[in-house]
């Protein structure tokens, strides 16, 4: 297989926020695929005037500039860059169906499962009940599909051997489940519910690049008290829960 040239750090510069699930899945992607970057970390109540040069139409994060051009949207940018880079560690499986499945299970991540944990956030009663339930829902459709005959039946990560497409995608996210269980002091991954899921989860948060990427649970505890306190006081504000399921 022919080698690529090495990548200039500054052919490739990522805009993102720190406590940004979808800014951390393209710094895991990058990481895992031997990548060099530069990164400028962003406010997004305060967008900076780069990021609103190349991301006008949303003026949200992740915004990857390679060599000053934009490519925005999380799920985009991995699929740019798998496509610019694929002799640096494919994220994607070869196998077209394998491909469409991954691609399917990723849409399910952001339009099904994000909504509903964002939703245990920032509701309370009734409402805060239904959308645990809605979490649990959810995550037996995973688990299922992690268990004989199911599409990832077997295999160690979502990926194969191992993280791929779907495992950034599902991985840099459902760290949010561990902080909402103790701010809210609830139930949404129960290792006797979700064995698979469960396992599948802590070997994903055990990799290096992972460990890399993803902020401390101490960092991300106190923000999520912050803004959840700052939200029952009635002040406008981007919830911690609000970035699973905007990018």
């Amino acid at each position: 297989m022919d080698q690529q040239p090495p990548i200039p750090p500054s052919d490739l510069k990522l805009l993102g926020s720190w406590a940004d699930s979808h800014t951390h899945r393209v710094q895991l992607a990058l990481k895992l695929k031997g990548l060099p970057f530069q990164y400028q970390e962003e406010d997004p109540l305060r967008p900076s005037a780069a990021l609103l040069i190349h991301n006008p139409v949303y003026k949200n994060l992740p915004v990857l500039l390679h060599r000053g051009c934009p490519v925005l949207h999380s799920i985009i940018i991995l699929h740019f860059l798998d496509d610019t880079w694929p002799h640096h560690r494919s994220l994607l499986p070869s196998d077209p169906f394998d491909r469409a499945t991954a691609r399917f299970w990723s849409h399910f991540a952001d339009d099904k499962l994000a909504p509903a944990v964002a939703a245990v956030f920032s509701s309370e009663g009734d409402g805060q009940k239904a959308a645990v339930d809605q979490v649990h829902q959810n995550l037996k459709l995973l688990e299922l599909e992690l268990g004989d005959g199911g599409a990832f039946g077997g295999r160690r990560f979502f990926g194969g051997d191992e993280i791929g497409f779907l495992d950034i995608v599902l991985g840099c996210g459902s760290y949010w489940l561990a902080v909402f269980e103790e701010v809210m002091e609830v139930k949404l991954v129960d290792p006797e519910a979700f064995p698979r899921f469960h396992a599948w989860l802590r070997d994903f948060e055990d990799q290096r690049e992972v460990k890399e990427t993803i902020p401390a649970i101490d960092k991300l505890l106190e923000y999520a008290r912050t803004v959840r306190q700052m939200m029952l006081g009635g002040v406008a504000t981007a919830a911690a829960g609000d970035n699973a399921a905007s990018n």
